[in-house]
């Protein structure tokens, strides 16, 4: 998968509100009610990612959780991750 450019992924991240640049790869993180709820919500962003065969860079603390997402074999950001990001957006907002 071809590694997007800068403008590429600026562009892209205007429909990914919170999301951001850093380090050849895109971030955010999120503040949920309690660690369960937390967890609960990981769990079903590990299941999706299953599918689509594609893991996040996460960390989770207590109620927190950030994720970077980049494709490793192409070297920083890719369209794979602007749509786990989607679907990690996705997610989020039903829970």
């Amino acid at each position: 998968m071809k590694k997007l450019n800068t403008n590429e992924i600026e562009e892209a991240l205007k429909n990914l509100k919170g999301w951001s640049l850093k380090d050849d790869m895109i971030e955010k993180s999120f503040t949920f009610k309690d660690f369960k709820k937390a967890f609960s919500v990981m769990t079903h962003i590990a299941f999706e990612c299953e599918k689509q065969d594609h893991h996040p860079n996460w960390e989770n603390v207590y109620n927190n959780l950030n994720i970077k997402l980049s494709t490793h074999d192409a070297g920083g950001v890719t369209q794979k991750d602007i749509e786990l990001a989607h679907t990690i957006e996705n997610i989020v907002g039903q829970s």
